[in-house]
């Protein structure tokens, strides 16, 4: 029984010891913070600062903060902080101006993404990586991650740097492969030549045909007279006796 009182009589000191240390520690209320004198002056509200503070039966004297600077819990502080200005180099936007309870909220831009943060808001961002020739958009780039690239396989290209492209099949196409591929352009095809030279050369030789036909049938008309006697033909020329017509042998010109 008497352990039992012990007992009792030693955790009722040792609370009353721990409450001792903390009103010690802590001599002001929740509301209040203690001034440069040593009293416990009651805080100002959000949105505002001290000027003075209290002093005997006098209360804090507290006023709005200033423009461009906020205070966003109660304090005993007597100077507000000042608004975060959103950047657009650094690749931020203002999502919501500054009051004087809150501070301004930023945002990320388009085609940026975060890369300092400062009490849980962005405070500076960066570009997302552009993909080069040769490879591909694997992920897209967010506000909180950077675009993510990867090399095109084998017998793919991209020029863009966005999406890899399989190489031409010329077989396919009924063409002829003239220049091989690489991951950054696609392989050469050009038509097949012989289509174009059996259409080239069918002119010529029809051409070559008529004229020695035509050739022919010349020469066989020049060697003939009207008559289809070939023994005294001679061609046209000036005599004394005057011009010999076509037709007329030597013996009637000589007549």
């Amino acid at each position: 029984m008497v352990d039992g009182v012990n007992k009792q009589v030693t955790s009722l000191f040792c609370i009353s010891g721990f409450c001792i240390l903390l009103a010690l520690g802590n001599p002001c209320g929740p509301n209040e913070y203690k001034s440069a004198n040593g009293e416990c002056c009651p805080m100002c509200s959000i949105g505002s600062m001290v000027v003075h503070d209290c002093t005997g039966d006098l209360s804090t004297t507290c006023n709005n903060c200033i423009p461009e600077t906020f205070m966003s819990k109660p304090s005993g502080l007597k100077k507000c902080f000042a608004c975060s200005h959103c950047a657009k180099s650094q690749g931020l936007y203002i999502q919501s101006k500054c009051t004087t309870k809150r501070d301004t909220i930023c945002d990320v831009l388009d085609g940026y993404y975060c890369i300092g943060y400062s009490n849980s808001q962005c405070r500076h961002a960066i570009k997302h990586s552009v993909c080069k020739p040769g490879q591909e958009t694997k992920t897209l780039g967010t506000k909180t991650s950077d675009t993510e690239c990867e090399n095109c396989s084998f017998g793919f290209y991209s020029s863009s740097g966005l999406n890899c492209t399989k190489w031409t099949d010329c077989t396919a196409r009924n063409e002829i492969h003239s220049e091989d591929g690489s991951p950054v352009k696609d392989v050469k095809c050009v038509q097949k030549r012989t289509r174009y030279c059996l259409v080239a050369l069918c002119p010529p030789v029809i051409c070559a045909a008529v004229l020695a036909v035509l050739y022919g049938r010349s020469c066989s008309e020049g060697q003939t007279v009207n008559n289809g006697d070939k023994r005294n033909w001679i061609p046209i020329q000036e005599t004394s006796l005057g011009p010999v017509t076509t037709g007329q042998t030597l013996e009637e010109t000589n007549r």
